[in-house]
């Protein structure tokens, strides 16, 4: 029964991956995807998006992080996932889940399963360059104009020789609309002899519970859901185990974030320095109403100090 954190492009990089394996209830991680095109990437770039590569390709906790790809063609998917693997990687991810117009206008992401033979394709190039002891599992969608190529895509997969399947259950075209339809991961859980992960609209213990029974899944993946309530995988584990569990209260995860922001503010330039942070509140304000507040309070200010300004205010209210 593992709890998976999700990639999300822009938004679960290494240090938002330290804080939540940290909270705890988290049992491994995907990088946000790299984007593969014709030519071998350098270190640097591998690094940038995964620095747990130099440390066994571990979270600062221990939790293990796959790295994930992006990409068209098979044989630089494959080079480059060698490559990784010759740098630390210990487990191999391929996208074919992101939804995004950019990516999907360059042949990467949902777009491709639109044709499951190129799914095919490009995960058994993978297969086969790395060694066999390295994993390599695939995150799809239901399909891309609708959900009628999900088994197809599914069997694709595991036909290709993938170690694991991530399936969030809604097609490109479905977007990150309500409702997820777990129910067809059931089918796909049914024919394949691969574990399956099931992925889409878990933002409470009630969700993860009915996502677990129409898909019929043990493991599951979280991604909006864990970053609006940043110890719901915690959660989760406390109620599997009928452990008592007290929910991290708005000042714990206003200290968190403000943590999060003095750790990452050196890398943007002064006028974007706290844009990751608004963008977590925005999260977060679905399961703290004081986040919304925070939120209106600091979404106009751009310098360190008057984002700071806002922190100490808001920190202050938590004492009150």
């Amino acid at each position: 029964m593992r709890i998976m954190l999700a990639p999300m492009e822009g938004v679960v990089e290494h240090h938002v991956r330290d804080i939540l394996t940290r909270i705890g209830g988290l049992d491994g991680c995907v990088t946000e995807f790299i984007r593969v095109t014709d030519q071998k990437l350098p270190y640097r770039v591998f690094y940038k998006y995964a620095q747990e590569l130099e440390h066994d390709s571990k979270t600062p906790n221990g939790t293990p992080v796959k790295v994930q790809l992006l990409g068209s063609k098979p044989e630089p998917m494959a080079i480059n996932a060698l490559e990784l693997v010759q740098y630390g990687a210990k487990s191999i991810d391929l996208n074919f889940g992101c939804p995004a117009k950019t990516v999907n206008s360059h042949e990467g992401g949902a777009c491709l399963l639109r044709t499951p033979d190129r799914v095919y394709s490009i995960i058994k190039a993978v297969r086969d360059a790395v060694p066999k002891e390295i994993p390599v599992s695939a995150k799809i969608r239901l399909g891309f104009e609708d959900r009628s190529t999900y088994m197809e895509n599914a069997s694709a997969v595991e036909s290709a020789g993938a170690n694991e399947l991530t399936v969030h259950a809604r097609s490109k075209a479905d977007g990150y609309k309500p409702p997820a339809y777990w129910h067809y991961i059931a089918d796909i859980k049914a024919k394949l002899k691969i574990p399956v992960i099931a992925n889409g609209e878990i933002w409470t213990i009630d969700d993860y519970i009915k996502c677990r029974e129409q898909s019929q899944c043990d493991d599951v993946m979280l991604g909006r859901g864990l970053l609006s309530c940043p110890d719901l995988a915690r959660q989760i584990k406390a109620h599997l185990n009928n452990e008592a569990y007290e929910p991290l209260t708005w000042a714990e995860i206003c200290q968190m974030l403000f943590d999060y922001y003095k750790k990452t503010t050196p890398l943007y330039d002064g006028r974007n320095c706290g844009n990751r942070v608004k963008q977590w509140l925005m999260y977060l304000s679905r399961q703290y109403p004081q986040a919304q507040l925070f939120f209106d309070d600091v979404k106009r200010k751009s310098l360190p100090y008057d984002i700071e300004e806002c922190f100490l205010t808001a920190l202050s209210g938590c004492k009150i």
